[in-house]
């Protein structure tokens, strides 16, 4: 069957054998937003039971707070507590406002310390204890063990639950032990770790080692080197080593060497999309904090902030501009003029500002290539910034016939533009200098920057060449 594309009507029903995975997901908000709009309860509840988790937490933070109240009451109760894992914050933490602790206990029974710490996050105290009461001792300990670190450790992301042997151990130990415990190992399982008898790592045993050698062989003979992360590391430089060594998981130690959770590809890569989030929200302007549905006020208030900076910015570069007045009160054609030079500054710098930021991001940028990419920069804004001088000089004498206000706009732009690229790695550089985060107040620093600049070299120039 074709895909449905969100530009169809929305069917009254789905077929009751439909695939889910060949509806788009937004075809799927569609069909709910009618079935939300109709109040069908029944038909959401058997609608939610056909997705998964990961696509009911998508669903519910498609819709504003009220319809989510409306649609988490037909979540299957067998589902909700793997659904309140994959929420954010802000959506769980209304949906969870009314749930007693004994509904959250049974939310959280059959799921894994890293999910549960992560519904508790958004609990009270009390709620937390009475719930941590309930849990079983292991699960118990290993949620407490995530709970010791910061936000932006990686022992807060990693998998306290382990796939560990013994170096001391036979194969044939290792495959009737598994055999035993077959829920140990998922699809994606490729590596066991091995550690000796005080806990400390030594590395890894492949499951095709395990099969495909002697099964009197000794586990400490067939080891492999493991990349290790340890769990005090910032989980953005934790995400940097899963890129360069091109790994899917990695075992956490702490300061002993001892073998304490393992990272997976997976948590990584919601981290990545984390931080990519996160710095589209702050090259924006837009608080961290803020989802797509979240309450007016709320948003106004979030974005309010950086508003009114942009606004005592751009009444810096209106000062600047107010200082040529009397140029401008005779030249009509420099007011026309004026913010082609700011616009081509602004898009050259946030061109460079973008590069740069990702490179940092992907910790690419460091050392004595940064100042190689200064360089870099520099011509590569002085070439556009002659080659674009060139061509709007020559619209501007077509337009003005004037030859004055050709080198005016021409020069103006040349200068700006190689400010502008040089402004957008020099800036972030500064910034990241000063621990402050350069995603969140470059581009406004930025702006100012190639505003000021192409203002001054255009109003400037036309003083000296014109009045």
């Amino acid at each position: 069957m074709p895909t449905p594309t969100p530009d169809q009507e929305r069917p009254s029903v789905l077929p009751g054998d439909y695939n889910p995975a060949e509806y788009s997901a937004e075809y799927k908000l569609l069909y709910l937003q009618g079935l939300v709009a109709d109040k069908a309860y029944e038909a959401i509840t058997e609608f939610l039971e056909r997705q998964s988790e990961y696509e009911i937490a998508n669903l519910l933070e498609s819709f504003p707070t009220q319809n989510r109240l409306l649609i988490w009451a037909q979540v299957p109760e067998n589902l909700k507590g793997e659904v309140l894992a994959e929420l954010e914050f802000d959506t769980r933490q209304p949906l969870m406002e009314n749930i007693s602790s004994k509904e959250i206990s049974l939310f959280t029974q059959d799921l894994d310390a890293q999910d549960i710490s992560e519904i508790l996050d958004t609990v009270t105290e009390s709620v937390r204890s009475s719930v941590m009461a309930t849990l079983d001792e292991d699960i118990r300990v290993q949620v407490n063990k995530l709970d010791t670190y910061a936000d932006w450790e990686v022992g807060s992301y990693m998998d306290p639950d382990l796939i560990q042997v013994s170096d001391s151990v036979s194969l044939a130990e290792v495959q009737n032990w598994l055999r035993e415990n077959d829920e140990l190992l998922d699809d994606e399982s490729q590596e066991l770790l091995v550690v000796d008898q005080s806990q400390q790592l030594l590395g890894l045993l492949s499951l095709v080692d395990l099969i495909k050698h002697d099964q009197s062989t000794l586990v400490s003979e067939l080891i492999d080197t493991a990349v290790t992360i340890n769990d005090r590391l910032d989980i953005q430089d934790a995400a940097a080593i899963f890129r360069s060594e091109d790994i899917r998981f990695a075992p956490v130690i702490n300061s002993y060497g001892e073998l304490v959770g393992q990272l997976n590809g997976e948590d990584i890569m919601e981290i990545i999309q984390d931080d990519v989030d996160s710095t589209m929200k702050n090259l924006a302007g837009v608080s961290q904090d803020e989802e797509l549905f979240a309450p007016i006020l709320t948003s106004a208030k979030s974005r309010s902030v950086w508003l009114g900076i942009n606004l005592c910015t751009a009444l810096l570069a209106a000062a600047v501009i107010g200082q040529f007045e009397a140029v401008l009160a005779q030249v009509v054609a420099l007011a026309i003029l004026m913010p082609v030079v700011a616009s081509m500054g602004g898009i050259a710098g946030s061109q460079t500002l973008t590069v740069v930021i990702r490179g940092m991001a992907m910790g690419q940028i460091g050392g004595s290539n940064r100042l190689w990419l200064l360089n870099k920069e520099l011509w590569v804004g002085a070439i556009n910034g002659i080659i674009w001088a060139i061509i709007m000089a020559f619209i501007a004498q077509l337009w003005f016939h004037d030859i004055k206000i050709s080198a005016v706009i021409g020069f103006a732009i040349a200068i700006n533009m190689t400010a502008a690229n040089v402004s957008g790695i020099s800036i972030p550089l500064l910034l990241k200098r000063m621990n402050i985060d350069p995603a969140l107040s470059a581009s406004v620093i930025l702006t100012t920057v190639t505003d000021i600049v192409g203002f001054m070299s255009f109003l400037g120039l036309a003083s000296v060449l014109i009045l």
